[in-house]
């Protein structure tokens, strides 16, 4: 490689020796993507549908969905502490989740890891995974 080639930051290798949690900031940096995620769907009409699918607060939203990712990313299993398996499709289905829902949430994360800084490999290796859990997760056509 020369002074002057370019790597795109997008094929760059992820780090395989560390957790994703780790990748992403241990708690510090978790909580952070959290809080932005929730301030998105609360400010942005671009997430309309799916903030209205939250009801009135987001605050156990916010907590539940840290806990969560601790855990899904190979930190601290704090939401498996206080509620047992996630069994995140059941949880889910007194929500109306459609293809709106399911996009906007993905979109939303999306740009909360974007302004959070998440290295652009790693932000597309974990939209991927959303976007599959965020497809199953609908329970109702449109």
């Amino acid at each position: 490689m020369t002074a002057t080639t370019r790597v795109d930051p997008i094929f760059e290798p992820l780090d395989t020796s560390k957790t994703l949690f780790e990748l992403l900031g241990g708690e510090p940096g978790l909580h952070a993507l959290v809080e932005r995620f929730y301030d998105l769907m609360d400010l942005e009409p671009d997430f309309r549908e799916l903030r209205a699918a939250h009801g009135p607060s987001l605050d156990e939203a916010r907590q539940k969905l840290f806990w969560f990712l601790c855990g899904y990313f190979g930190g601290p299993n704090h939401y498996i502490e206080r509620f047992g398996h996630p069994r995140l499709r059941a949880r889910h289905l007194p929500f109306s989740i459609g293809e709106i829902e399911r996009d906007q949430w993905v979109a939303c994360m999306g740009r909360a890891m974007q302004d959070q800084g998440v290295p652009p490999a790693l932000l597309d290796r974990i939209l991927h995974a959303f976007y599959g859990t965020a497809d199953w997760m609908r329970n109702r056509a449109g």
